[in-house]
């Protein structure tokens, strides 16, 4: 079965970035503490880590967030999504308008104009084609930014929600939650290292 699950690092005061987030800090000032637990060598951190990534069959993101991980500054090698854990994960970005060029052309990008359902769709289409041909269950994660993820979970979008919760408070930001629609969620498990509180969801 193919689950959506909305995937995302957050601070103690509920905030996904620090403030004032730009395209040379994406995560805001501060914000880098957020991710602290991606790049831990806590074998738990690493545990899930790995995990997560080998359940990947599509990812979605935001355009804010796709122009951040593809600009100068962002994603290579060595630190794009779940680099040295698993092979890559087609990605699926909700936009207005495609990019005019991409500079991470080695990784399988879809530019979804119609809107975040239907880009939750096409991930979807794709995760199940990568389970059919792989032979295993494999996952659609929304990873952000935080605006996706809170829409995905306003509108009914997601199965499950994964956050990381980092032992900091950044005072301002980007507030994951924001007039959030009511939701019921049903604790699946608690892991907590020395880098953060892994908290998993099925979102009722």
């Amino acid at each position: 079965m193919t689950r959506i699950i909305a995937d995302i690092s957050i601070s103690l005061d509920g905030f996904v970035t620090g403030p004032d987030p730009s395209p040379d800090q994406g995560l805001g000032i501060g914000g880098e503490a957020l991710h602290t637990w991606a790049f831990s060598d806590d074998p738990d951190d690493r545990r899930l880590l790995r995990e997560a990534t080998a359940r990947s069959g599509a990812v979605v993101l935001g355009r804010r967030l796709f122009d951040l991980v593809d600009g100068p500054n962002g994603w290579d090698d060595t630190t794009g999504y779940g680099a040295g854990e698993a092979a890559k994960p087609a990605f699926v970005v909700v936009t207005s308008s495609p990019p005019e060029s991409v500079r991470l052309t080695d990784f399988d990008w879809t530019f979804v104009t119609t809107g975040l359902a239907d880009a939750v769709a096409a991930a979807r289409e794709r995760a199940e084609a990568a389970s059919a041909a792989g032979g295993k269950d494999l996952d659609v994660v929304i990873m952000g930014g935080g605006a996706t993820v809170g829409t995905a979970l306003d509108t009914g979008l997601v199965d499950v929600l994964s956050l990381h919760l980092a032992p900091v408070v950044l005072g301002s930001g980007t507030p994951l939650f924001t007039g959030t629609a009511q939701r019921t969620l049903a604790q699946r498990s608690v892991t907590s290292t020395s880098t953060a509180t892994h908290l998993l969801y099925d979102v009722l």
